[in-house]
């Protein structure tokens, strides 16, 4: 009896805890506030910053600063057209450029965002750093984090901790916060996403790069850029991201579809 009880509780809370990826529509579980992602992901930031060198690239940095701020207002302007101004609270925008000869960047919840100078050896334009800078906004905007971390909490607690209705949760989300966004000596960025987080924050980010004004088409250019130069040359099946192929195969298929929102 207690079994089904604790069962009944889960799918309650479960079913109370549902909810839906802005632009896809894709239903996810949810079992974290965004207050307590966001108060776990900024204790992440705040270390990694303060340790993460500074780049000392005036341009680089204004670029990152002018693409970001762009990426970021068409952003709310998106979720303010769509019902969703509730969400434009949960972003304070940062943008930063690190010394790192890492071709990568991140976006942390709540909208900071880290470009590391070594994904600038690779970009040739604004439209091509607000295809990465795009989709790794909309990891945020679809609160992956969100998502893995609710997967962990179930995975590593189960029924036991959704039958106490996550009471006295926030020692627990703080651990699992530190395993997922991995901003330490260990791993020096976020952990990778699933396959499916990186495809669904590929075609969002491309949506709101194209509202910001920004050329989608380059894309295809900037990806195959990538995997000439090895930054993604991982076999798919060993890796959580999209090989190449299938990736830039995706974006084709997506780019007739952004025409409706070009200005």
């Amino acid at each position: 009896m207690k079994k089904l009880t604790g069962l009944f509780i889960t799918a309650l809370l479960l079913l109370s805890s549902c909810g839906s990826v802005p632009i896809t529509g894709r239903k996810q579980v949810l079992l974290v506030s965004d207050s307590e992602v966001l108060s776990s992901s900024l204790t992440q930031y705040s270390d990694y910053m303060k340790s993460a060198p500074a780049s000392t690239n005036a341009k680089g940095k204004a670029m990152v600063t002018r693409v970001g701020k762009k990426i970021a207002a068409a952003t709310e302007q998106y979720l303010k057209a769509n019902g969703l101004s509730a969400e434009v609270k949960n972003f304070s925008w940062e943008f930063n450029l690190v010394n790192d000869k890492q071709v990568n960047a991140f976006c942390m919840p709540g909208g900071k965002i880290v470009v590391y100078e070594g994904l600038l050896n690779i970009v040739s334009s604004d439209d091509e750093l607000a295809v990465v800078i795009g989709h790794e906004v909309a990891h945020a905007v679809a609160k992956h984090s969100n998502e893995r971390i609710s997967q962990q909490l179930l995975t590593q607690y189960g029924a036991q901790m959704l039958g106490k209705a996550l009471s006295n949760k926030s020692e627990a989300i703080q651990k699992i916060g530190n395993s997922v966004y991995g901003l330490g000596a260990q791993y020096g960025v976020t952990l990778p996403f699933s396959r499916k987080h990186e495809s669904e924050a590929d075609y969002m980010g491309l949506i709101f790069m194209t509202i910001a004004g920004y050329n989608p088409n380059v894309a295809v250019t900037f990806w195959k850029k990538m995997s000439a130069s090895g930054s993604t040359s991982v076999p798919e099946f060993m890796s959580t991201h999209p090989s190449d192929a299938t990736r830039i195969s995706d974006i084709q298929k997506f780019l007739p579809e952004l025409e409706k929102y070009k200005k």
